[in-house]
């Protein structure tokens, strides 16, 4: 049995997109954390029709704070992933279990949470969303390896 989580009403911007493989997820979640009193930004899509997961992840990076925090959701969780670790300032990260999300964010300063639509329950999606929503970045040794992210000038 999973254990209900709530997210501390921190009252956060979540900015969140899928396709239509996360539609029905990314809709779960979203009215989940509106009653923990999180804004939702939702860019989309809007419904479960076929779409394509580079597009909503475009649509959401260009408007997206990266100090702020965003949920994306394809099928897999990867292509949505891969898509957004393509952009500067950006670190998406794939996690299907709390632990992995924790990591996600003590270690890597992870701002954009990537989900597997067609993997993930919604009660574990929210496990997973709350402990990335409040696990705060360890810094130290950690803010370091993150900064040698970004490849030399000359390369």
């Amino acid at each position: 049995m999973v254990k209900a989580l709530k997210v501390r009403p921190l009252n956060m911007r979540v900015w969140m997109a899928a396709d239509h493989a996360g539609y029905t997820l990314k809709e779960h979640l979203k009215q989940w954390l509106r009653e923990q009193g999180h804004v939702i930004v939702d860019i989309g899509t809007h419904s479960a029709e076929p779409t394509d997961y580079p597009e909503w992840v475009h649509k959401l990076i260009v408007a997206f704070p990266p100090e702020e925090r965003a949920v994306l959701i394809c099928g897999s969780g990867n292509g949505v992933c891969m898509a957004a670790n393509r952009y500067p300032n950006i670190r998406a990260a794939l996690a299907w279990q709390p632990e992995i999300a924790r990591l996600a964010r003590a270690h890597n300063d992870a701002n954009i949470l990537c989900l597997p639509g067609r993997f993930l329950p919604p009660e574990e999606a929210e496990q997973v969303v709350a402990v990335f929503l409040t696990t705060p970045f360890e810094g130290g040794r950690h803010l370091r390896r993150i900064s040698a992210l970004n490849p030399p000038s000359h390369v």
